[in-house]
């Protein structure tokens, strides 16, 4: 294992973070934050190298880009993670036994979350500054396209850590290859959980090679259902902001779905969108509906649906019934995010009862599937797993626990 002895640097770090006090931790994060704006040029610098590497065509163009405005919103969550109660020591559960032996279970972090990610450089900043609130070190594997991006982010927090008389090690970047993704999958007994951040052929790959725990987070294959009783400018609204306010985010709009009862209000549904260039594969019903009425109209096929476009791209599915709907969705979706739009709220309920994903929402865009947005400062990935955590994670949900016994020389029958 070429990397193993940065693996057993980041564990023997891991273990001084322990030592920390709360509010050291909110200092240093407070000034990482400050050097962020501080030094934006250059982190900007080198984002333009990445930038400069790919289409501006790619959908993945616009994770990849950093602006002044995303670096100042990077260093608000920061902040905002600075500020809020540690997840550290807290009892979850105490006991007397019988004995007099009193147990009590209390909150640690992991120790040391690998996290694998693709085109995303502010997730460089936003796992660091999770994984130092809740006491946990970070090996970090970044994509080849955000590489120039992520080393100057790294390079920035390593400096304040040293300025603040903390081992650099409590952080650490691999090389940007796909043989560092192996090493890290395998680093039994260094890396304690493996977070992966990206498209379904990330996760998949992940989840299949990993010698070590694992979260799958990321990929969302999103739909939303008008249903027969939604509101018709309510409906526009939600899923105009659903699919493009940010189409290369997994809680984007993939598919619409819509009651065939409701097919003449889809061009008011979707003209806004035209605006944006938005392609649509719609149905049989749906394309005779629209045609001549939106512009960027295709056939859909199969492909069409259960496919995480993050693209100027959406598929449209007419359904006869809200358990049409519901079979869709349990076949099309990927446990990320769903959403009905109904002013019934019978209908609504069951849809919520029956859906099978991390965050179900009832008129309301899937958009809000975030960390942030959630009160909970940043996040670390989505999990769209049931063991473990699930939806946004953030500090409570990379901590885990330990339980403490005390005695007074009890021994057992």
């Amino acid at each position: 294992m070429q990397l193993k002895e940065t693996f057993e640097k980041v564990k023997r770090a891991s273990k001084g973070l322990a030592l920390l006090s709360d509010e050291q931790r909110n200092e240093i994060l407070s000034a990482v934050a400050d050097a962020i704006i501080y030094n934006k040029v250059r982190i900007l610098e080198a984002n333009a190298q990445d930038l400069a590497k790919m289409s501006k065509d790619n959908p993945l163009y616009d994770r990849l880009q950093l602006t002044e405005s995303r670096l100042e919103g990077i260093a608000a969550d920061m902040r905002n993670v600075a500020t809020l109660p540690t997840p550290l020591g807290h009892v979850t559960k105490q006991k007397t036994l019988p004995n007099g032996l009193r147990l009590c279970r209390v909150s640690v972090p992991f120790g040391v979350i690998g996290m694998i990610y693709e085109a995303r450089p502010n997730v460089t900043f936003d796992v660091f500054s999770l994984c130092f609130k809740s006491g946990n070190a970070c090996v970090l594997k970044g994509g080849k396209d955000a590489d120039c991006s992520n080393r100057e982010e790294v390079t920035l927090i390593h400096e304040i850590l040293e300025k603040y008389g903390v081992s650099k090690d409590v952080v650490a970047l691999l090389p940007a290859t796909h043989e560092a993704t192996g090493e890290m999958l395998n680093a039994v007994g260094y890396v304690d959980l493996c977070i992966p951040r990206g498209g379904r052929k990330l996760i998949d790959f992940v989840r299949d090679t990993a010698r070590i725990p694992v979260i799958e987070t990321g990929a969302g294959v999103v739909n939303t259902y008008f249903d027969k009783d939604g509101d018709l400018e309510m409906g526009r609204a939600i899923i105009n902001n659903a699919k493009t306010r940010r189409v290369s985010v997994c809680n984007a709009l993939d598919c619409l779905i819509i009651h065939e009862s409701r097919l003449n209000d889809l061009p008011t549904l979707c003209e806004i969108m035209a605006e944006k260039n938005v392609i649509i594969y719609a149905d049989e019903r749906a394309f005779a509906t629209l045609y001549g009425k939106y512009p960027y109209l295709e056939h859909a096929t199969a492909e069409s649906f259960g496919t995480e476009f993050m693209d100027y791209k959406m598929a449209i599915k007419t359904v006869a019934s809200l358990d049409e709907a519901l079979d869709h969705i349990d076949k099309n979706g990927s446990g990320h995010s769903e959403a009905i739009v109904t002013m019934n709220e019978e209908t609504a309920r069951k849809f919520q009862a029956h859906v099978d994903a991390a965050c179900v929402y009832w008129n309301a865009p899937t958009s809000f599937t975030d960390g942030a947005q959630f009160g909970l400062g940043a996040e670390i990935g989505i999990s769209t797993q049931k063991l473990g955590p699930r939806g946004p994670m953030a500090l409570e949900e990379i901590c885990t626990y330990k339980w403490l016994i005390e005695g007074e020389g009890q021994t057992r029958p």
